[in-house]
C-alpha cells in the first residue's frame, strides 16, 4: 500500500492547517482512502473504484483525465502547490 502526507490550507480557512494522508493499492483509480486531521480531530472515508467512475460520468470527463486530476490535486504535493483549492465543510 502507498500513501501520501500533504499540509492543506483550505479556503474556507486560510488560517487552518490540515493534514491530508491518502492511502491507495494499485492506483487512485481502483479506489483510496483518505484521512484528514486539524491535529485535534480526524475523519476517514473510503473512495471506491465505482465513486471514481460515477463521478468522472456526473462531470462529462474522461475517467482516465478525472483520475489524473485526482492524483495532481491529493497526491503531487508540491508539484501542484497553488493549483487546487479546498473547502472543508
Amino acid at each position: 500500500m502507498e500513501k501520501t502526507l500533504n499540509r492543506i490550507h483550505p479556503v474556507s480557512d486560510p488560517e487552518a492547517t490540515y493534514f491530508l494522508q491518502v492511502s491507495w493499492e494499485k492506483d487512485l483509480g481502483t479506489g483510496f482512502g483518505l484521512l484528514l486531521s486539524d491535529c485535534q480531530c480526524a475523519w476517514t472515508g473510503k473512495v471506491s473504484e465505482a465513486d471514481i467512475s460515477r463521478e468522472a460520468g456526473d462531470i462529462e470527463m474522461d475517467r482516465e483525465k478525472y483520475v489524473e486530476e485526482l492524483r495532481k490535486a491529493l497526491i503531487a504535493g508540491e508539484e501542484s502547490a497553488g493549483k487546487y483549492n479546498f473547502l472543508i465543510s
